[in-house]
């Protein structure tokens, strides 16, 4: 009979134990399957001993381990003939060998070593499994619970505790899980202790880059921690604020939203030039614009460099650019309605805060150009989303807009359908744009490349003119991240502030 496996049994003089007759033996099976065994599967041993499950499934379940292989043990009765296969289960499969044979033997440090070379079902090309392996420092706590957390909903979408890692069977420090992944997705994450107050870093303390791998083909990846963020002194994020800021604190609550605060950046000649008034350009997410310090995730826009630079080279007219902190409500700020099973609806009431208080407050306070003419507002994400919609609903506001990356995709395009239910062309001049890499998989960028495109053309359709009072811009390897937007920058300003 032809085998489609290798089977190893370890032996050595230390093996040989003194136990007594018809007494029994610890049996450990270790078992190499393909790569393709999806990650719902268990793989168990059915025999014909109890401990195997009486000739029927469950029999002995094994556990997967960090490298691959599925381990698990039993005890059986020396001089027994056990007879077993390895079988699959979740979906059900087996693999294509009649059955093992294998006679108890009285020794310690027994294992049935042995590689499975296919299930009896096709793996799925479709649902590419990903084996994630993760070595901890021995400063880890004792009974820590190991977290991934990433750009996918199976990896929370960077929620800080997305998905939780079983500690391995071989090693007190590794840590293991297996999650599925459409061919193509890019993936981004990295390891916590379940919030990002304890997310790893490298072992000197300092901050790491999100890991990165791309899924074409069923893999492993390996992860080692250095440290941990709440286990070794914080080192203080560097204050790279550029040129002349000021800022203010904001009260909320009589629009039913929570209190923020604003950072406002001034052109170098505000002081000196004081018959000048400038226009203004709000945007949100204002802690992540300017200062490493007080951003999101240790990356900045640098919007305050960027429109310095373009300032002083007489790229842009000089402008004021007021930057609104989001709270822990963003989504629900950022938004015009909910979007099933996720919350939203607050944009209306974040408008009113804009028009209402944070406008007048900029206004009464700096020089500024006040008429909808000078006046815009730009964002990214769900930013990009909100600045689009209030474009639409606050036109007599913000006429500049600056959509960037926006989530198109929110309540089934809801935005696209508003721009298609104008009466009339708005006075706005917009510039729009997504990075072709936004998101995981090439399926999931190119749906949100099509999105955007689906807003563009319903702009052209309503009388937006292409590089005209439209700009249009697909920014080829764009990310979804601070570094992406900050790379376009300066074209995003030059075109809603061009110098005259």
């Amino acid at each position: 009979m032809a085998l489609l496996g290798v089977s190893l049994v370890g032996c050595s003089s230390e093996d040989v134990a003194p136990t007594p007759a018809g007494g029994s033996v610890d049996v450990q099976f270790d078992v190499a399957v393909p790569a393709s065994t999806p990650c719902s599967a268990t793989v168990e041993v059915v025999g014909n001993d109890p401990a195997l499950g009486g000739g029927k499934s469950p029999g002995l379940a094994l556990k997967r381990d960090v490298d691959g292989h599925f381990r698990g043990s039993g005890t059986f009765t020396v001089g027994k003939v056990l007879t077993y296969n390895f079988v699959l289960t979740h979906p059900s499969a087996q693999e294509p060998i009649a059955f093992h044979s294998y006679m108890v033997e009285n020794r310690r440090n027994i294992q049935r070593q042995w590689t499975v070379s296919k299930w009896s079902v096709a793996p799925d090309p479709e649902h590419l499994p990903t084996l994630f392996v993760v070595d901890v420092p021995a400063s880890t706590p004792a009974n820590s619970e190991i977290w991934l957390s990433g750009n996918q909903e199976s990896l929370g979408n960077w929620n800080g505790a997305g998905v939780q890692l079983a500690q391995s069977y071989s090693s007190e420090r590794s840590y293991v899980t297996c999650l599925e992944f459409s061919p193509g997705t890019n993936l981004e994450f990295k390891a916590t202790r379940g919030s990002w107050d304890s997310v790893e870093k490298d072992a000197q303390g300092g901050e790491i880059n999100n890991r990165f791998h791309r899924v074409d083909a069923p893999s492993t990846v390996a992860a080692q921690v250095g440290s941990w963020r709440d286990l070794v002194p914080e080192e203080p994020r560097p204050d790279t604020l550029t040129g002349n800021i000021k800022y203010h604190e904001v009260d909320g609550s009589a629009y039913g939203l929570k209190n923020r605060q604003l950072i406002v950046w001034l052109p170098s000649n505000y002081d000196t030039d004081t018959n000048a008034h400038y226009p203004v350009l709000y945007m949100h997410d204002g802690q992540n614009l300017m200062n490493v310090k007080t951003s999101a995730f240790g990356v900045e826009w640098g919007v305050d460099e960027t429109a310095q630079q373009l300032v002083e080279a007489g790229q842009i007219e000089p402008i004021i650019i007021v930057g609104i902190y989001n709270t822990v409500d963003r989504v629900l700020e950022y938004t015009q309605m909910p979007s099933p099973p996720r919350d939203g609806g607050k944009a209306d009431d974040y408008g009113r805060l804009l028009v209402e208080t944070i406008k007048p407050l900029i206004d009464s306070t700096y020089r500024t150009k006040p008429e909808p003419e000078y006046t815009g507002l730009a964002g990214s994400s769900l930013g990009g989303l909100v600045s689009m919609y209030l474009g639409l609903t606050h036109g007599d506001t913000f006429t500049r807009l600056g959509v960037i990356s926006p989530s198109v995709w929110w309540a089934s395009r809801d935005i696209v359908s508003r721009v298609n239910a104008l009466s009339d062309k708005k006075p706005l001049r917009i510039w729009l744009d997504i990075g072709t890499e936004e998101l995981g998989s090439d399926a999931d960028n190119q749906e949100t490349v099509d999105d955007t495109r689906l807003l563009r053309d319903a702009l052209i359709a309503k009388g937006w003119v292409l590089d005209g009072d439209l700009k249009y811009l697909e920014a080829e390897g764009g990310r979804h991240n601070e570094a992406s937007w900050r790379a376009r920058m300066d074209q995003i300003l030059k075109y809603l502030y061009p110098a005259h």
